[in-house]
């Protein structure tokens, strides 16, 4: 059996697990129980009351966080020769093609984001085994197969996700960092969950959100009223 450290049981210590916090306080105390030395990330994990194995009930969607997420995205734009301008200055971290797929090809996959366009789509199609496992392959769905480069690649830079339910009915994401205001989290947390709710399955039946909690890099999960999200 695993041996707490000092610091999670003091911050199991603050956390009633019969209880079930508003967000409010939840942003305020997930603050308060992260002891990490780095500036740790804040994730809510959101449970479903769906069956992601049937097709009319996977929840998957994109958000802009109003906040961002606090952390630096790398973005590659895949396009041809002339949108590489538009691309760079968007903000895009690399921009090419065909070095890029030899490189990706070769193993190199150090980007959080790839961006391309409609037609070249077949040549970056090639690469789906290599970045379908990673969530790196681009999808019309998530607005990162387009022509308009510069709005997607300003997009991302600007804090937009791409989300999908797991095989578990969890939906799983980043939703800012702890040196952010507890404002700033409850803003980015309402968000989140209200594009969810607007997912929901018209074949979902019952409680659609089961539980939502709220937690940190190594910190214990806080148990959230959904109604208070919702809210």
């Amino acid at each position: 059996m695993t041996k707490l450290t000092k610091n999670k049981k003091l911050a199991l210590a603050k956390i009633d697990p019969s209880k079930q916090y508003t967000l409010e306080e939840a942003a305020k105390l997930v603050k308060d129980i992260t002891t990490t030395k780095f500036d740790a990330s804040v994730d809510v994990d959101v449970r479903l009351g769906v069956d992601p194995r049937k097709a009319n009930q996977m929840v998957r969607g994109v958000v802009t966080l109003p906040h961002g997420t606090g952390k630096v995205t790398r973005v590659l734009v895949m396009c041809t020769p002339d949108k590489e301008a538009e691309a760079k200055e968007a903000g895009a971290d690399f921009v090419g093609l065909d070095e890029y797929i030899d490189k990706i090809k070769n193993g190199w996959t150090d980007v959080d984001v790839i961006i391309t366009m409609p037609s070249v789509m077949a040549k970056v199609g090639a690469l789906g085994k290599i970045l379908g496992p990673r969530g790196l392959m681009p999808n019309p769905k998530s607005g990162t197969v387009t022509m308009d480069i510069a709005k997607a690649v300003t997009e991302v830079k600007a804090g937009k996700i791409d989300f999908k339910v797991d095989r578990y009915g969890i939906v799983h994401t980043s939703v800012g960092k702890v040196s952010f205001d507890e404002t700033k989290i409850v803003d980015n947390v309402k968000e989140f969950v209200g594009t969810i709710m607007k997912l929901k399955p018209s074949s979902a039946k019952g409680t659609y959100v089961k539980s939502i909690y709220l937690s940190s890099t190594m910190s214990p999960g806080i148990h959230i009223e959904p109604k208070s999200v919702e809210a």
